[in-house]
Order: structure tokens, then C-alpha cells, then sequence
């Protein structure tokens, strides 16, 4: 059997994506309690996604941060897939607190603000996530920009906070000379 090294690559980066799925599910967590999602989108999802980027990008216009949803649309148009990490919106009660910069979990959930709990455990799954793409040797780059395109196509039931991880499997850093 013969495989070529497009082949090959887009084997080795699936893989990636799934142990950097494994990464955030097993990231440490704010009392125990998973709130994590994650999603892979490669093709006509992933091509979805960079049309409500452009969109988002024509809404915001130049002064409002147009050009930086533009240019992270490209990005993810050129990388080979797309991991999407989230965390359901909750709170977590945890008493006292006040991470949020609310007096406590229901002065936080009445303002509509987001437990700082919440925030910290996204943080830990998408530096885990980004960890194990590394061990991989998989470019990546972190977009809050597409996190807020997912939020907008509702991938899934619950309301939750997103951050997109694209993946590249090239002879050079797509993320690096970016304008």
C-alpha cells in the first residue's frame, strides 16, 4: 500500500484534533464540574463558519473590527480544520467568590454577566487543547473572533462561550504573517 503525504498529513491531523478534543475534556475544572464542548469542522461546516466571519466582518465595518474578522476568516479558510472549544454558560455557586465582579452567583446570572469560573475553565481546556496540537507539531492559533461566529450559528443547544483553534498542516505557519 502506497500514501502519499497529503494523505498521510490529513490522517495525522484528525488524529491531532481528536487528542486535542481528549486534551479539553480531561483539562482540570472549577469544582469538578464539566461544562466543556468541542467540535471539529473541516469542509462545507468549516466553510460556514468563515461565511458568518465575513458576514460579522461587513456588520462591524473598519472601525469596529471589521478588518481583524476578515483577516481570521482567512485563516480558518486556508487551515485543514477547525476545533471549536466551548463551555455551557453556568454558575457554579461557588460562595464567596465575586471573580465575575458580582457580589455573588445571582447578582452575576440577574446582569446577564458570565461566572469567572466558566471563563477560567475554557482557558485551561484550550491551553491543554493547544498543548497537545503542539506535542503534535500542528500549527494552531487561538480566535476568539471565531469563537463569537460559532456562538452566532448556534452549533448547539446549550448557550455557551466558544473559542475557535484552527489547524494547519503546511510547509510554513499560516498564522504567522498575518495582516
Amino acid at each position: 500500500m502506497l500514501y502519499n503525504s497529503n494523505e498521510m498529513e490529513q490522517k495525522g491531523l484528525l488524529a491531532t484534533a481528536a487528542k486535542m478534543c481528549v486534551a479539553a475534556r480531561t483539562a482540570p475544572k472549577a469544582k469538578g464540574v464539566d461544562y466543556i464542548l468541542t467540535l471539529v469542522l473541516t469542509g462545507e461546516e468549516k466553510d460556514l463558519l468563515v461565511e458568518k466571519m465575513e458576514t460579522i466582518s461587513k456588520r462591524l465595518g473598519e472601525a469596529q473590527g471589521g478588518p481583524w474578522f476578515h483577516r481570521d476568516a482567512s485563516n480558518v479558510q486556508n487551515s485543514d480544520a477547525l476545533l471549536l472549544v466551548g463551555a455551557k454558560k453556568s454558575f457554579r455557586g461557588v460562595s464567596p467568590c465575586s471573580l465575575c465582579g458580582f457580589e455573588n452567583c445571582g447578582a452575576c446570572q440577574k446582569a446577564g454577566g458570565v461566572c469567572g469560573h466558566l471563563l477560567l475553565d475554557l482557558g485551561i481546556a484550550l491551553s491543554s487543547a493547544a498543548a497537545a496540537a503542539a506535542q503534535d507539531k500542528v500549527d494552531t492559533r487561538m480566535m476568539w473572533s471565531v469563537g463569537k461566529a460559532a456562538e452566532e450559528m448556534h452549533y448547539t443547544e446549550e448557550d455557551a462561550c466558544w473559542v475557535g483553534i484552527p489547524l494547519s498542516v503546511s510547509g510554513k505557519n499560516i498564522f504567522f504573517d498575518r495582516k
